[in-house]
This record gives structure tokens, C-alpha cells and sequence, in this order.
């Protein structure tokens, strides 16, 4: 109903923020473009702290990284690849002068140290068994994120080297040099996704509202959104860095779809009121404090899922958590704020530019198709629930063997020219550019017993058939510290290279280093950070599905009234979430379809994707929920039984959760098309999530569980309270059409109630009185 002014109507935060946008356009509209410009240049000046290589570990990988980086002031290492061509083999002196050369160009560096030549007796381990190949190696200064600046100047006198003596191939590899150039794909990807994700996002709202106007006002929001985040970030970064390279595609990816499904909800729960014979103001009001409830409440859901990776005891997870967190707010506060100032501005004129035939089948109503599948649904509801469930389990399956990794130098591009170099590299030096690192703590790392315990690791290394060349050793500066590098078996992220790991950190070092007095050892490397990320995964799981889980139950319960409505929820996003992690496997880690996404074989799925899943989707899916849910409760308050409360509820929200769910699934699946493994991953995951739980899970299984549940929906124990008496919502400021009283009266079919008389207590209407709960 439009609002009213009577007594026995109420408010909510939602509504009470519209009327005030309302009446304050101006304000409103011009103090949110204020913010989006401010933050947006603020961002700029101020800069974003990227998170180092050493925050981002675990464990004992990461103890070994900090020790490293603390005792080496060069410690970012890097190797030159010099391979003769055609019939050119080590004995020539071209090999010789080319080395030289490099070395000395290096040497002028400042930014580098610690070169290791292979023409020395110490770097016999660089030479290839072929004969074809020998390595340079060489350690560039400043931690992770000053190493990819400076590893220029070693880049550019490999450049030089290599145009001087073209009979040789030379060229260069390391953690800088990988990272340069991956983050300027990640820019140019990040690019693409912008500039194609836009325009696909109003093509799905021009069909879903038939009107430009109306399709470029939940764009607009969610673009400003997304800026207004991204310009906060930067000096949020300086309290919490971020994860370089992935909080700007996440932060897009989560504030497009949430900004555009808020702004969508609201504007549609607006038209279906206009439609339906409201004036502009009172369906603004009826919107505003429904729809406008229900983005707060969905908001709230989702920024609670998010904080669940603050658990996660990573800080990775942490900067994303941070990252998704704000751009959800900041969509929350624009549905609020600017969202009803731009619809009260516009009025009737949002429905511009119209479409024909899309805006003449909109405004027809329902969808008959809705109708047609929510009525077989609800019609065997048993059938139903049973299939829906039994194949979201089957889904699920392949999720029992998911294995997760760090991707590390083998998930990077393959398109990109420097992964050549690392091909070329890992032919003719087996597990060199994924080695891993033994870093040694000792008094002094130079002393008898200390380098006796290193000759017996590197001996026991290589008889072990796990480990091999070229080994190298570096020792710091104040000789407390020693490095030692030794390739393993396998990819560097696969099972022959997890399986060298324990073999050298269970057998090896205890044996050899590990007995010498004084001396401590730990491993670093792609290998090592890959398993101690996971068993840091491992222990704090189930912390974060408690989490997530637990405050999803309590902001449920306490908006619904209902003890059975927030376990419904959690095991319908259980069995979403697992299907799209089954999804996830069938694809990448099993290998089916993924040659026709052109992505490679990492081993199993990205280490961090499986915890981030769960926290977005179950975010995302109650966006849907909460705004179903919602509807079916006006049904339910309104005194309908609960199957035609559900099917009224279902199917008047059928429509815009479709158009929402395509944006989401067209997004996503954008990000599925670039080069990065790491979006391959997260694009499909979620555009497949998205799919399953807008489909299968909200217009079947949920209605159908709600069916067979009846009046058990809406149970709450007698000591946790009595459910809200229904009564309709209101706008403060919103036109008065007629009593509340008097138009609920009429829709029961009874008579209106007279004038009141002076002095006489009015009696409560009967729809308002507390109903005794079912128990």
C-alpha cells in the first residue's frame, strides 16, 4: 500500500533515508557525485601500499622469507638465460665475451648484487648438460613490490647483451621480471574487463527495464560505486595494504553487481507500484520501504560474509576482505541516499526512451513463463525439492577432490613473452625457475660445522632423485645467514614437487643442517608458500564457515522473526556453493572444457579461490534471498496461506532476480575471458554460482522447501520472542491517499470504519492484534 500518516503504520531506516533524499534532491545528488570525485582524486594522490611477498606468506615459508629479505639487501632473485643458437655449444668463445659483457653491465647497476657467473669453478651448477645452456644469476634489491621497479636496469643491459651477439639467445627470469610483466597484463586485462563489462550491462538493463533511462540509472550507481571504492582504497591501503594486481578486478567485479542489483530491486519495486496505480511519490515511498529494507538488510548480509576472510588468518584475505567490504558500503549508502533522489528527480520521466517491444511486454505484468514454472513447482513440491536437491548434490561431487594451489610462475600467461624464457629455462634446467630456497640461521653460517651440515643437504638432496642442480649458495653479509638454492622434481606447484618438499623438510634437513649446533632451517619458494598457505586454509575453515555462517543466522533471525527461515537459507547456500565449487573442478582441475577457456593446467584450483567462493556467494546469493523472502512475508502478513504467498512472492520478483542474475553471470564471465588464470578461475566460478543459485536454488528448490514447510516458515520459540504484527509500511512525507485502516479493511473485503468519535477509544484494527505463534 502507499504510505499514510496513521498511527499504525511504521517506518524504517530505508524509508526514513528516501524521504529525506526526497525532499533534499539536491543535496543529495550533488554531496554523492562530491564524494565519488573527492575519493576518486584523493585515491589518486595519496597512492595505494601493495602487500610484499613476505606479508603475503605463511608459516614456516614465510619465516624463512622474512629472515631472507632481512639479511640480504639484494634478495629478489633473477636468472639470464644465454643459449647458443643453431650449432653454437659451450666451448665457443662467443659464450665467453657475452657473459663478460652482461656481467659487466650488470655490474653498473645499482639496484643489482650478488651476481653469480657460471664461468667460475663456484658456478659449475649453471652450465646445462646439453652443452647449450648456461645461466647467470643475480640478486635484485627492495622487497617484492620495489623490485619490480627496480629490475629495469637488469633488463635493459640483458637487452643490450643480447642485441650485441645475436648468435646467442639471451634473456631474462626472476620474481621482478615476472611480476613487471604480469602486472602490466593485469592493467591491460583490468582495461578490457571495464570497457567490455559496461556495455554488456546495459544491454542486459535496456532488455530488463525496456527504457534507457531507466537501464542507466542502476549503471550509473553501480559505476560511482566502484570509483568512489577504488579512490578510498588508496589511503584505507595505508592501514591495511592490499593484494597488488587483484583488489582492482574484485573491487569491480563485487561493486558492479551489487551496485547495479541494489539499484535494480528498488527501481522495479518503484514501476511495479507506479503500475499498479500509485502516483510517483507514494510508489516511491512503497519502495523505498520495502525494496529499500531489503537492500539494507542483503547489504548487511553480504559485508558480514566478507568479514569472514579476516579469519582467515592470511593477509591476502584480509586486504580482500577490507576491499569488497567498502565497495558494498558504498553501494548500500548510494541505494539509499542518491538512488530515491535520482527517482523522485525523474519521476515518471525514468521510463524515457522506451524500447517498444520490450516496454510493452514489461509492462504487461508477470511474466507468464514464471507463472507457468513456479505453478508446477508449487504444485508438486515434493518432486520438486527432491530433483532440484538431488542435482545440485550431484553438481557437488567433484568437489570432493578439489586440491588447491599456488599457481605461482606456471600460472602465469602463457601468452607472455617472458614465459618463453621460462620454458626454455625449465627444459634445460629442470625446477630452476621454481626452486626452492634453504635458508640457513646460524651464528656464523661460515663455520665448520655449519657448511659441513650444508654440503651433507645438498648431497643428500641430489641422492634423493627428488632434487637436483644447479645449486647455489649465497651467505649475508654479517655471515649469519645462508641461501641455498635447490631445484624440485615437478612443476613447482604439482604433486612430484609437493612430494620433493616433504622429503626435504621431513627427511633431509633434519638430518644434515638441522643437527648442526646453533643452526635453524626453513624453506621457502613457490613449493613451500603453496603448502603452508593451504594447512593455514585448512585450520582456520571451519573459523570462517562458523563466522559467516552464525552472523548470516542471527541478521536473519532477527529480521524475519523466524527460527526457520535462516537454517533454510544456510542449507540452500551450502548446496549452492558446493555445486559451484563442483563446477570449478569439473573444469580446471579435472580438465573438462578448459581447453575452450584456453587456460592451463595449474594442478588443481588457486589456494585462495575456495575460501573467497564461499564468502561472495553466499553474499551474493542473499540479495535474491532477502528480496524473495521479503515479498513472500508482505504475502504472508497480508493474511494469504503460504503457498499463494510464496507463489506471489516468488513470482513478482522472478523477473527482476532474472535480469539481476544476468548482469552478475555476463560480468563474471567477462573476466572468464582473460589471460590470467587466476580471473579464468574466479570468472567461471562465480558466473557459474550466480546461474545455479538464481535458477535451480531460488525459483525451485526454495520455493518448493517453503511449501512443504507451510506455517512451520514462520516458527519461533515462545521464549525467543512473538513475530511482529503484520502492519503496512509507510514514507514519512509520502502523500496521503487513504487511512491505512480503511483501504486494509476494503482488501479483507470489509466495510469502512466510520468517523471516530471525540472521546471514544479507537479500536485496533483486527489485521494488527498479536497472533499467537505457531509452536
Amino acid at each position: 500500500m502507499s504510505g499514510s500518516h496513521s498511527p499504525s503504520t511504521r517506518t524504517n531506516l530505508a524509508a526514513s533515508s528516501a524521504g529525506w533524499s526526497a525532499r533534499h534532491r539536491r543535496w543529495a545528488i550533488l554531496g554523492w557525485l562530491a564524494f565519488v570525485v573527492g575519493a576518486y582524486l584523493l585515491g589518486g594522490v595519496v597512492g595505494q601500499r601493495s602487500l610484499t611477498d613476505v606479508q603475503m606468506g605463511n608459516g614456516s615459508s614465510a619465516t624463512a622469507a622474512r629472515v631472507y629479505e632481512q639479511a640480504f639487501p639484494y634478495h629478489s632473485t633473477e636468472q639470464v638465460l644465454v643459449q647458443g643458437r643453431g650449432a653454437v655449444r659451450i666451448g665457443d668463445p662467443v659464450y665467453e665475451q657475452a657473459i663478460a659483457a652482461l656481467i659487466a653491465r650488470l655490474q653498473r647497476v645499482p639496484t643489482v648484487g650478488a651476481i653469480q657467473s657460471p664461468l667460475t669453478a663456484a658456478g659449475a651448477g649453471l652450465r646445462s648438460a646439453d652443452d647449450r645452456s648456461m645461466l647467470v644469476t643475480f640478486q635484485v634489491a627492495g622487497d617484492s613490490n620495489q623490485a619490480v621497479t627496480n629490475v629495469q636496469g637488469a633488463l635493459a643491459a640483458t637487452a643490450a647483451t643480447a642485441s650485441a651477439y645475436p648468435q646467442l639467445r639471451i634473456e631474462e627470469f626472476g620474481a621482478a621480471s615476472a611480476n613487471k610483466a604480469l602486472l602490466k597484463a593485469f592493467d591491460g586485462d583490468f582495461t578490457r574487463a571495464e570497457h567490455t563489462s559496461l556495455p554488456i550491462t546495459l544491454l542486459v538493463l535496456l532488455v530488463a527495464f525496456g527504457a534507457v533511462v531507466a537501464a542507466g540509472v542502476p549503471l550509473l550507481l553501480g559505476l560511482t560505486a566502484v570509483l568512489g571504492a577504488l579512490g578510498l582504497i588508496g589511503p584505507v591501503s595505508h592501514l591495511v595494504p592490499m593484494a597488488q594486481g587483484t583488489i582492482r578486478p574484485v573491487v569491480l567485479l563485487i561493486g558492479l553487481a551489487v551496485g547495479v542489483d541494489y539499484s535494480m530491486f528498488y527501481l522495479r519495486r518503484k514501476l511495479e507500484e507506479r503500475h499498479a496505480g500509485l502516483d510517483s511519490a507514494s510508489a516511491l515511498a512503497r519502495a523505498a520501504a520495502t525494496s529499500g529494507r531489503a537492500v539494507l538488510v542483503s547489504g548487511l548480509t553480504v559485508m558480514t560474509a566478507m568479514a569472514g576472510m579476516l579469519l582467515a588468518g592470511n593477509a591476502v584475505f584480509t586486504s580482500l576482505a577490507v576491499g569488497t567490504m567498502l565497495v558494498v558500503a558504498v553501494a548500500i549508502i548510494g541505494s539509499v541516499t542518491v538512488l530515491p533522489a535520482v527517482m523522485s528527480k525523474l519521476g515518471d520521466g525514468v521510463e524515457r526512451g522506451g524500447v517498444p517491444v520490450i516496454a510493452r511486454r514489461r509492462r504487461e505484468g508477470q511474466s507468464r513463463l514464471w507463472r507457468a514454472v513456479v505453478g508446477r513447482v508449487l504444485s508438486r513440491p515434493v518432486w520438486s525439492a527432491a530433483l532440484s536437491c538431488g542435482l545440485l548434490l550431484v553438481i557437488a561431487v567433484p568437489a570432493l577432490g578439489m586440491r588447491t594451489v599456488d599457481p605461482g610462475t606456471v600460472g602465469l600467461p602463457r601468452n607472455l613473452p617472458i614465459m618463453a624464457t621460462f620454458d626454455r629455462i625449465q627444459a634445460a634446467f629442470p625446477g630452476a625457475p621454481t626452486s626452492a630456497v634453504v635458508v640457513v640461521k646460524a651464528r656464523d653460517v661460515t663455520g665448520a660445522d655449519v657448511q659441513a651440515g650444508i654440503s651433507a643437504m645438498t648431497k643428500a638432496a641430489l641422492a634423493s632423485g627428488q632434487m637436483a642442480g644447479p645449486i647455489v649458495e649465497v651467505v649475508s653479509p654479517d655471515r649469519t645467514v645462508a641461501a641455498v638454492t635447490i631445484s624440485l622434481a615437478g612443476s613447482g606447484t604439482d604433486r612430484p614437487s609437493t612430494a620433493a618438499l616433504a622429503t626435504l623438510r621431513g627427511q633431509v634437513l633434519p638430518s644434515t643442517i638441522g643437527a648442526a649446533p646453533g643452526a635453524k632451517a626453513y624453506v621457502m619458494g613457490t613449493t613451500a608458500a603453496s603448502v603452508d598457505f593451504n594447512q593455514v586454509m585448512k585450520s582456520h575453515l571451519v573459523l570462517v564457515f562458523a563466522f559467516v555462517l552464525g552472523l548470516a543466522f542471527v541478521l536473519l533471525l532477527v529480521t524475519f522473526r523466524s527460527l526457520v527461515i535462516p537454517l533454510l537459507t544456510i542449507a540452500l547456500n551450502v548446496l549452492s556453493v558446493g555445486a559451484a565449487y563442483g563446477v570449478t573442478v569439473f573444469i580446471f582441475q579435472d580438465g573438462h572444457l578448459r581447453s575452450l577457456l584456453d587456460a592451463q593446467d595449474v594442478g588443481g584450483v588457486i589456494d585462495w579461490l575456495p575460501l573467497f567462493l564461499f564468502v561472495v556467494l553466499f553474499g551474493l546469493s542473499m540479495d535474491y534471498h532477502v528480496l524473495i523472502l521479503s515479498r513472500i512475508r508482505e504475502g504472508h502478513d497480508r493474511g494469504l496461506p503460504t503457498r499463494d504467498a510464496v507463489s506471489a512472492g516468488v513470482t513478482s520478483t522472478a523477473g527482476v532476480i532474472t535480469s539481476a542474475a544476468v548482469v552478475m553471470v555476463a560480468v563474471f564471465s567477462v573476466f572468464a575471458t582473460l589471460n590470467e588464470i587466476i580471473f579464468k578461475q574466479l570468472g567461471v566460478a562465480l558466473a557459474a554460482a550466480v546461474l545455479i543459485d538464481a535458477t535451480v536454488v531460488r525459483l525451485v528448490l526454495l520455493p518448493s522447501s517453503m511449501a512443504l514447510l507451510g506455517r512451520w516458515n514462520w516458527y519461533l520459540p515462545r521464549w525467543m520472542g512473538r513475530p511482529p504484527p503484520p502492519r503496512p509500511y509507510c514514507l514519512h512525507g509520502a502523500p496521503r491517499s487513504k487511512p491505512a485502516d480503511l483501504r486494509v479493511r476494503q482488501l479483507r473485503g470489509g466495510a469502512p470504519r466510520g468517523p471516530r468519535r471525540p472521546g471514544r477509544r479507537q479500536r485496533r484494527p483486527r489485521h494488527q492484534l498479536r497472533r499467537r505463534p505457531l509452536h
